[in-house]
């Protein structure tokens, strides 16, 4: 009878075992789609930023690439502290007509990792929060 229990006990814990690699491979590849998905959308609004900032800049000469950066960083600074990550990445170009209306939004990821957008907005030809 001691060995009829040992092997039900075995095939519980090889079934249990089985269903939590199971789930966990599942939540592998959802996981990983997930990311991949994310990074595409990010990197179509990045290129398309970068294609916006060259045609503003063609345009008019506000949109200093160094400028923003650092206008950018100074605003997570006072918005977050010292819980940002990483560089802040250009996201999207608004470039109304006029020099006072444009607008810069940056992406930020913080030390717990979730994303900001930081706007910014143009006046009297300096770069600061919107």
């Amino acid at each position: 009878m001691t060995s009829l229990a040992i092997s039900t006990l075995g095939v519980i814990l090889l079934v249990v075992l089985a269903l939590v690699l199971v789930l966990a491979a599942g939540g592998y590849i959802a996981m990983t789609r997930r990311i991949r998905g994310r990074e595409a959308g990010l990197q179509r609004e990045l290129a398309h930023a970068e294609d916006a900032l060259a045609q503003a800049h063609a345009l008019d000469k506000g949109w200093d690439r160094k400028t923003l950066e650092a206008a950018a960083r100074a605003a997570a600074a006072e918005r977050f502290g010292d819980g940002i990550v990483g560089e802040p990445q250009l996201v999207q170009v608004i470039d109304r007509p006029g020099v006072d209306a444009d607008q810069a939004v940056f992406r930020v990821e913080s030390s717990d990792g979730s994303e900001h957008r930081i706007t910014l907005g143009r006046a009297g030809g300096e770069w600061g929060p919107a």
